[in-house]
């Protein structure tokens, strides 16, 4: 038998190593196309201006602030009539979600934030498009109108001052990247408890359980005027039990496991979407995969504690101490106390968030004039290991009882340690004050601290190694959406009646 010649052998494997090369970075380029052409097409944008950050508590979980834009700019005159938008080419977010993922991607949490809240007018700087603004610690504006007033900057730095939650990227999303999205992901199941026919939003559907498409998803979104109470807060809870039915879906659907699918779907949403610059395309994809194992009850929608603005009831502002206690929970990624912060006077007292006396800075301040009560009360402090940084008079006598005033939702379990040194007292935020410093106030009923109680055994233990108020926080938020009136993913489609309750409904 002829043997082949080993040359000719060797020059055939030559051939196949090339084809297989040329395979081989054929594939690698096309997908590195791909990512071009998506990672082009997201409009990316610096944030600047952040001033005085929170601090980062946790560096394994995340924080995205995440809003919808209810801008039609880029969308052609058909694509308004469809969408049932009009052509206002207004810039403001419709939705403000800040959702945090937990250390080990195994709890997801969706914070809505309505966006009729007022809050404090931050300086923010102008750019390419909006004019920014002035810091006035007297005014308020309105959340949604941020955006357009500062770009993602300006809303991003007002929701971390006024949270205390340190925000890692951001997302904004269109309404045509909307609609394309849950085309994607196969449509979404939505339940009404009537017959619904809006006409501001589009949406009509009879009365039951429904599967619907891109558009139909966008108007049930939106609809808010001829329904129930013609509320946002209404509208948002409607919107989380959709949220929850997207949820339930991807998870069944094993999209989180398909990296393929995955960049599909941020392919169809890149040219309406904006994230900030340091988000990669590669991100947002390892950011959905790395949920992959969560389930329906491990991702729960809330809504920011409220309550109606007293100079303008139809806009509502954060509800005290309901929201800190809720912002400081996400940001230390811990538990929220299952009631309210109470007053340190009250007998067997609620859970509450705090922290060792040695990490709270505190300045003591006379505001009652009685000869020597800061030096006082800052001895006792001093002795019982908080960080006293000096004493002084306040800008007035008149206090009858004491204040202590911090500067933001950061300081909640500070506030929380002090407090239960002092009584009576009263706690109030003044957004002007430097981070991580808390003044003490000290009113004319201020007679010294509190004594200190004895530690209580622990059964099996001696007093001394019962467990402090300062022990190590919870590694993750749970049981924020019950003690805060939200739902979780696992929510059934027909539970939410109460969200189309009120005078505008059949």
């Amino acid at each position: 038998m002829r043997r082949r010649p080993r040359g000719r052998r060797r020059h055939v494997l030559r051939w196949v190593a090339v084809a297989a090369v040329a395979i081989v970075a054929a594939g690698t380029l096309a997908a590195y196309l791909k990512y071009r052409a998506i990672y082009d097409s997201i409009t990316r944008v610096p944030v600047v201006g952040l001033g005085q950050r929170p601090p980062q508590y946790s560096t394994t979980s995340m924080n995205v602030l995440v809003y919808g834009d209810d801008s039609r700019a880029g969308l052609t005159p058909h694509e308004q009539y469809v969408l049932h938008t009009g052509h206002d080419q207004s810039d403001n977010t419709d939705t403000i979600m800040l959702v945090h993922i937990s250390p080990g991607r195994h709890d997801v949490t969706v914070m809505s934030i309505p966006r009729d809240t007022m809050v404090p007018q931050y300086a923010c700087e102008a750019g390419p498009g909006y004019a920014g603004q002035p810091a006035d610690p007297s005014a308020r504006v309105q959340i949604n109108s941020l955006l357009a007033v500062g770009g993602p900057s300006c809303l991003w730095k007002t929701v971390e001052q006024v949270t205390g939650i340190r925000i890692d990227h951001f997302i904004g999303i269109g309404m045509l990247g909307f609609v394309q999205v849950v085309n994607d992901l196969g449509g979404v199941n939505v339940c009404v408890p009537f017959a619904v026919n809006d006409p501001v939003s589009g949406l009509r559907l009879p009365a039951g359980e429904h599967h619907i498409d891109g558009i139909q998803a966008l108007a049930f979104w939106r609809t808010r005027e001829d329904i129930g109470t013609g509320s946002d807060l209404q509208r948002i809870q409607r919107d989380q039990f959709m949220s929850a039915q997207v949820v339930k879906g991807v998870l069944s659907s094993g999209l989180l496991s398909d990296p393929i699918r995955l960049l599909r779907v941020v392919s169809d949403a890149a040219a309406s979407m904006t994230t900030d610059s340091g988000m990669t395309v590669s991100d947002l994809v390892q950011i959905a995969e790395s949920l992959r194992n969560v389930s329906g009850r491990d991702v729960q929608f809330l809504t920011a504690p409220n309550q109606a603005w007293p100079p303008d009831p139809a806009r509502v502002e954060f509800a005290q101490p309901q929201a800190d206690a809720v912002f400081s929970a996400i940001a230390h990624d811990v538990t929220v106390p299952r009631a309210p912060r109470t007053s340190p006077s009250a007998s067997g007292g609620a859970q509450v968030l705090t922290v060792s006396p040695s990490q709270v800075k505190v300045e003591v301040l006379n505001g009652s004039g009685a000869a020597g009560a800061a030096s006082r009360a800052a001895a006792a402090l001093a002795s019982r290991g908080f960080d006293v940084t000096g004493t002084g008079d306040a800008a007035s006598f008149g206090y009858a009882t004491s204040v202590i005033e911090y500067s933001s939702a950061a300081e909640t379990a500070a506030v929380n340690t002090l407090e239960r040194q002092i009584a009576p007292v009263t706690a109030r935020a003044v957004p002007g004050l430097a981070p991580g410093m808390i003044e003490l106030i000290l009113g004319a009923d201020f007679t010294g601290l509190r004594p200190q109680p004895s530690p209580a055994a622990t059964p099996g233990r001696p007093a001394s190694a019962s467990a402090s108020p300062s022990a190590s926080p919870s590694p993750a938020v749970t049981g924020l959406a019950k003690s805060a009136g939200g739902i979780t993913a696992a929510a059934s489609c027909a539970s939410d009646s109460s969200a189309f309750a009120g005078p505008l409904s059949p």
